[in-house]
């Protein structure tokens, strides 16, 4: 009894010296009366949160406290600074005119991972230094990118499994890139040079970045029945999503490596649904003890869907022009190789054989992009045609949608497809599902931007503050919560960081406070240069980037190197 006292008496003792006048110590922000979501996933509760010298000092009822600057928080949520597990912010951050991150910071993303899917920078000290010469809006993470070391080792010749002697080479690469500061390896296998990597080279550098206690992010092989660069035409041995994964989860059985499926989705309109069976792959993964998990972005459109391209650029291209099948690859050539595409295309299409070849390919590639119902038309000399569905086009014309893309081609803007479309690939059925997984992280695969430059996707503005709106607030498909989690502890667990993604005295104050009567994207596909509504405050390392929903055009972040 008397122990009890002891505990009882000391516990108020605590509370009461916290709430006296005169001994309560002066902070740099007080962040009063809001809703404190913590990141765990547990509801919300009541409480101050006090931050000194850039990091969370106190949590709780903080009365007769003083700040320096003091915010009222009664109504908002306040919550942990959204981690970007999947950004390419990498070149952003490096420029002076968006190293604050505006589009980032402004959907409350605090930190981000960058160096995806198998391309950094190199050497990884350089990227460091420049970072943190010309400063930067948020924290970042450092990824070595595997294709960037696969290129290093094989220069050009790289259309082969690597010789176990380049292997070696690869690794001292990748354990080079850990020791300057990155956590962990990025993949992208679904790219070049990646393409032609195998499992066991993969493996072997895993292991590698599973002994720093890194970790091991990829973008896979394939997201649904093939890979992009798959044509239906082509002979070419490719793997779906369901062996994608499987991959995935080998490389980390046999290496250690903590590993992210990332991006994860169901990719064309004949894979809906497949999500349950990836999900069903990594959850028993799970429970046989290896560390996989996933992330995600909340569109049913993809970035590759905005370059929709119907026609098979073999079929545009000139005689002897290699194109490797990569959709975009030949749109982004400007030495002139499809100046004639349109002829090209004309002259194999009288030839039977290669005209059901075309055929098939653009049948596939519509199917890829979501089915016709779902390719809208951007950009079309006829302006009636503009927002319209390959599939409304088709019925104007009393034609199928094959011979209406074909149509486009050849009377269209001089470019791949003849139009600038968007497909809708992904279908909300998977979606939902994947989001739902206590394992699935959020990311935005998006980069940095200048505000009105191009067209970018709208998750470059709207991805977090997207995912709280439609997916908690208006669908119910997860408790904020669970969605906040999936934005601030989890990713922090997956890299591995010790004092951020949680709010937690000692920890730094990465925080995020956000309205949830306002909080929305506003970005859309035809005006994506659009700032969420909503957050009305973002502190990194405890000082305002955004404050009263204004970037303040600070730079107090930091380039975050592993706890070795």
């Amino acid at each position: 009894m008397m122990r009890r006292m002891i505990i009882f008496t000391s516990l108020f003792l605590s509370i009461s010296i916290g709430r006296t006048p005169g001994q309560m110590p002066t902070y740099d922000v007080l962040i009063r009366g809001g809703r404190v979501i913590d990141g765990t996933g547990n509801p919300w509760f009541s409480a101050d949160v006090a931050i000194k010298d850039g990091r969370i000092v106190a949590i709780g009822r903080l009365e007769g406290a003083t700040a320096t600057r003091v915010i009222d928080a009664r109504g908002l949520y306040v919550v942990p600074g959204f981690i970007d597990v999947h950004s390419h912010a990498d070149e952003g951050l490096g420029s002076p005119r968006t190293n604050a991150n505006p589009n980032m910071i402004t959907q409350g993303v605090t930190t981000v991972v960058v160096n995806q899917d198998g391309r950094s920078p190199w050497p990884i000290a350089e990227q460091k230094a420049l970072y943190e010469r010309q400063g930067i809006g948020t924290n970042v993470i450092l990824l070595v990118g595997h294709g960037t070391v696969r290129r290093l080792v094989m220069g050009e010749d790289i259309r082969r499994p690597a010789t176990p002697e380049e292997i070696e080479r690869m690794k001292a690469l990748v354990r080079q890139g850990l020791e300057e500061g990155a956590f962990g390896l990025s993949a992208g296998l679904e790219y070049v040079p990646g393409r032609w990597s195998t499992t066991e080279e993969l493996i072997e550098l895993a292991k590698v970045v599973a002994a720093y206690g890194g970790f091991y992010i990829a973008h896979q092989r394939s997201e649904g029945r093939d890979p992009m660069w798959k044509n239906a035409s082509d002979p070419t041995p490719s793997v779906d999503l369901l062996q994608a994964v499987k991959e995935t989860i080998e490389i980390s059985a046999r290496s250690g490596v903590v590993a992210v499926a990332s991006h994860l989705k169901a990719k064309g309109a004949s894979y809906w649904g497949s999500s349950y069976a990836a999900v069903r792959l990594i959850a028993e993964a799970r429970e046989r003890g290896l560390p996989v998990y996933a992330d995600q972005y909340p569109y049913d459109t993809t970035g590759t869907d905005g370059q929709t391209v119907l026609i098979p650029l073999w079929a545009l291209a000139e005689e002897g022009v290699e194109v490797g099948g990569q959709l975009g690859q030949l749109a982004r050539d400007r030495t002139g190789a499809f100046a004639r595409m349109k002829e090209n295309l004309r002259r194999r299409l009288a030839d039977p054989t290669l005209r059901e070849k075309i055929r098939l390919d653009i049948a596939h590639e519509i199917d890829r992009r979501g089915g016709p119902e779902r390719i809208l038309v951007y950009e079309f000399p006829d302006p009636e045609l503009i927002g319209k569905s390959l599939a409304e086009i088709a019925r104007r014309r009393g034609e199928d949608p094959v011979d209406a893309a074909l149509w486009m081609q050849l009377n269209g803007l001089d470019r791949p497809g003849g139009a600038r479309m968007r497909g809708f690939s992904l279908s909300e059925l998977d979606i939902e599902h994947i989001m739902r997984q206590e394992f699935t992280a959020t990311c935005s695969d998006a980069g940095t931007v200048a505000f009105g430059e191009g067209i970018p996707h709208p998750r470059y503005y709207g991805t977090f503050p997207r995912k709280i709106r439609r997916y908690v607030f208006e669908r119910g498909v997860i408790s904020l919560p669970f969605a906040i989690r999936s934005m601030t502890s989890l990713p922090a667990q997956i890299i591995g960081l010790r004092d951020r993604g949680l709010l937690r005295e000692g920890y730094w104050a990465d925080i995020t406070i956000f309205d949830p009567e306002k909080i929305a994207d506003r970005a859309t596909y035809t005006e994506p240069h659009q700032y969420a509504d909503g957050i009305l405050y973002v502190l990194v390392n405890g000082e305002f980037v955004v404050d009263e929903g204004k970037i303040t055009g600070k730079r107090p972040g930091r380039v975050l190197t592993p706890a070795r």
